[in-house]
C-alpha cells in the first residue's frame, strides 16, 4: 500500500535552503580550485629539462628611437638612435640573415633544449617611451620583425605624454610585440622586502595583462640593479626570465635572470653595429661574466671599473622625472 507522505512546508523551505548552501559551497570550492589552477599557470615557470647549455645570442638594448633635443644632455645623447640610424641596421640584419626572436624563444632554448632559427637576435626596447611605438614599431614591422618592450606601467597609467599610451601599447601587443615588465615605478630593487618587489613587479605585470590581454613574463631590471632578494621572488610572481645591462651576448641555463645584452648608443656607427652582433668579443673574455664569476655575484657589485655608465656606485641619473636607465 502506498502512503504519501506530506511535508509541512516549513520543512520543505529548510531541505531547499540546506540544498542551496550544498550547491553554493560545491561552486565557491570548483571557482576557488579553478582560480589556484589559473594563478599557477600564470605564474609556473618553464621548467628546465636538466641540461645546462650555452647559446649566443644578442641581445640588442635600446632606448630612445628619436633625434635629441638640441639642449639634451650627454645621457639623452647616448640613449637616443636616431630613426635613420635604426632603419639602417634593421636593414642590416634583413640583408645579413639575422631572425628577430622573442626572450620567449630564447628562454626555451635553454631550458629546454627549443631549436632557434640561424642567427638569432633579440630586439629590447625599455622604458615604453612614445617614440617606440612612433618610430621603432612602424619599421618592424616593415622588415617582419619582433621586439621587446620594457614599459614601466605607471607612465602609462598617469598618460605621461612622453610614454607610450595604453592603447599603444595594446595595438603593439596585438601585432606580435612582446610589453614586458620595467616594473610599476623604475626604482632600484635592491634591499627591498618582498611586499615592495612584489607591488612593482607583480602589480607591473598585472597592468599589462589587463590593458594588453598578454601576461607578461619577462623583466627588465631598472638600471640593471637587483640582489638575491631580487632573484629569489622572481620565480615566485611568474618571472621566467629577466635582462640586465652588462655586455654579452653569451647565455646559460643557469643565470636565465642575468641575461646580458649589447648596448645600443648614439654612437653606434654601422660597422660597430656589426661588430657587436659577433660572438668574438664576447667569447674572448666570457670568463669574466659567468654565472659563477664575482660580475654575478648576488651582491651585483661587480661592473666594469673602466666605464663610469657601468658602476653600480656611479650614483648617475638622468636629469629626468623619469630616471631612465643609466648603464
Amino acid at each position: 500500500m502506498n502512503m504519501a507522505v506530506s511535508l509541512h512546508p516549513h520543512q520543505l523551505r529548510s531541505k531547499f535552503i540546506r540544498a542551496l548552501a550544498i550547491a553554493s559551497l560545491f561552486l565557491i570550492i570548483g571557482s576557488a580550485l579553478a582560480l589556484t589552477a589559473h594563478v599557477r599557470a600564470q605564474t609556473a615557470v618553464v621548467e628546465a629539462d636538466g641540461t645546462l647549455r650555452r647559446i649566443a645570442v644578442p641581445l640588442l638594448m635600446y632606448h630612445y628611437i628619436s633625434t635629441p633635443p638640441e639642449d639634451a644632455d650627454i645621457y639623452r645623447q647616448d640613449l637616443s638612435v636616431t630613426p635613420e640610424t635604426f632603419r639602417q641596421q634593421m636593414q642590416y640584419l634583413a640583408d645579413n640573415g639575422y631572425h628577430t626572436i622573442s626572450l620567449y624563444d630564447l628562454t626555451r632554448a635553454l631550458r629546454q633544449g627549443m631549436p632557434l632559427p640561424s642567427d638569432p637576435v633579440v630586439l629590447t626596447f625599455d622604458d615604453g617611451y612614445r617614440d617606440a611605438y612612433e618610430n621603432a614599431f612602424p619599421v618592424l614591422k616593415e622588415f617582419g620583425f619582433t621586439g621587446t618592450f620594457f614599459v614601466i606601467t605607471t607612465r602609462l597609467d598617469v598618460g605621461d605624454p612622453a610614454y607610450l599610451s595604453w592603447t599603444q601599447a595594446a595595438e603593439m601587443a596585438a601585432a606580435g610585440m612582446s610589453i614586458e615588465s620595467h616594473t610599476k615605478d623604475h626604482p632600484n630593487l635592491r634591499e627591498r622586502d618582498n611586499d615592495f618587489l612584489i607591488y612593482q613587479i607583480l602589480g607591473s605585470v598585472e597592468s599589462i595583462e589587463a590593458h594588453t590581454g598578454h601576461r607578461p613574463h619577462m623583466l627588465a631590471y631598472p638600471s640593471g640593479r637587483w640582489d638575491a632578494h631580487v632573484l629569489a621572488v622572481l620565480p615566485e610572481v611568474g618571472i621566467w626570465a629577466a635582462v640586465v645591462t652588462e655586455g654579452g651576448i653569451e647565455h646559460t641555463t643557469d643565470s636565465i635572470y642575468l641575461l646580458r645584452r649589447v648596448r645600443i648608443s648614439g654612437e653606434t656607427d654601422l660597422p660597430m653595429f656589426a661588430a657587436l652582433l659577433g660572438w668574438e668579443w664576447d667569447r674572448a673574455d666570457n670568463t669574466a661574466y659567468r654565472a659563477d664569476d664575482t660580475a654575478y655575484r648576488a651582491d651585483n657589485a661587480a661592473y666594469r671599473a673602466d666605464d663610469i655608465t657601468y658602476r653600480a656606485d656611479d650614483g648617475l641619473l638622468l636629469q629626468e622625472s623619469h630616471q631612465p636607465d643609466e648603464e
